[in-house]
This record gives C-alpha cells, sequence and structure tokens, in this order.
C-alpha cells in the first residue's frame, strides 16, 4: 500500500508539471487543462484503493492513514498549490509577473488562511481515517489510526501556534529598515 501511495503522489506531480509545462511552454492551454485536471483522479483512484485493500481484509496501518492525510491535504491545498505552481511557470516561461512576497500583516493572513486549510484538510482526512475503521470494524485492527489522528492533532496544535504567532511577530523584508 506505501507503493501506491507513493505512486500517487509522484503521478500527481507529474500531472501538474505535465500541465503548467504544456500550457506554458507547448501554449496548449486547453491540454494543459486537461492534465491538471487529472491531478484530483489520481487522489480518487488512491482512496478507492485504500478502501479496496482496507475491504479485503488488510489490518489498518500507518500507510493507510497517510492515504486519508493526502487526501484531506489534497483538497483543502489542491487548488492553491497549482495556482501558486502556475504563478511560478507563468514568471518563469511565459514572462509572466514576478509572483509576490508577502511581509507583515498580509504574510500574517498568508499563514492564518492556510492554517484554515490545515484544519479543513484534518477534519476531512479524519473522517476518512473514521470511515476506515467504521469499514473495518474491529479496534485491534485499528489502532495505528487512532495513533495517526492523535499525532496529525499535534501538529495541527503546532501549526496553529506558528501560524497565529505571525499575528503578534510579523515577518519583515530581509533588506527592511527598522525605524
Amino acid at each position: 500500500m506505501g507503493i501506491v501511495i507513493i505512486l500517487c503522489e509522484v503521478l500527481f506531480w507529474v500531472f501538474v508539471i505535465a500541465g503548467l509545462f504544456t500550457r506554458y511552454t507547448l501554449h496548449q492551454k486547453k491540454l494543459g487543462g486537461m492534465l491538471l485536471l487529472c491531478s484530483p483522479i489520481v487522489d480518487t483512484l488512491l482512496l478507492i484503493f485504500t478502501f479496496i485493500n482496507l475491504k479485503n481484509g488488510a489490518e489498518a496501518s500507518f500507510v493507510h492513514g497517510l492515504a486519508a492525510y493526502y487526501i484531506g491535504m489534497s483538497i483543502a491545498f489542491g487548488r492553491p498549490l497549482i495556482r501558486w505552481a502556475d504563478q511560478k511557470f507563468a514568471y518563469w516561461f511565459a514572462d509572466g509577473p514576478k509572483p509576490i512576497k508577502r511581509y507583515g500583516r498580509a504574510h500574517a493572513e498568508n499563514e492564518v488562511k492556510a492554517w484554515i486549510r490545515h484544519l479543513l484538510g484534518f477534519c476531512i482526512g479524519c473522517s476518512i481515517i473514521v470511515l476506515m475503521i467504521k469499514l473495518v470494524g474491529d479496534p485491534e485492527k485499528t489502532l495505528e489510526l487512532g495513533k495517526l489522528m492523535k499525532l496529525w492533532s499535534l501538529l495541527l496544535g503546532i501549526d496553529f501556534l506558528v501560524s497565529f504567532s505571525y499575528l503578534f511577530s510579523p515577518k519583515k523584508e530581509k533588506n527592511s529598515k527598522s525605524i
């Protein structure tokens, strides 16, 4: 199952890069868009493979939970991540505008929004994990999934502290002078 997750992650990025490359270097916007649309299909296949594996009697492992984490984060961060990559490709290959670096209040707001996306990914991923636990129906076979949810909760808490700290201590531009 671990190989399937790695393969899906690689395929996700292959489709994103191929889509952006096709869009900006080959100037095939429709084909590039179709390739970009393949990335959520890869996520759907990962979810299907994970549930089939569990339904066929596999003991739920950290890897199954990792699939749920990956799906949740892909849903929560997929569009902004592709938008970010699109801006970079446009800048590098199509004379697009230079991506804006955020500082101060704008950076803090961006970090808080990213944490909210993390929370959304957490809720989606944990919902999938709960479905896995229900599907297996044996608490002994799903202990690892509960451990993963606890670990993810800890990471979400740490991310909260870091993200919201920028509201109180904003990121400063490296070459800015203090007055």
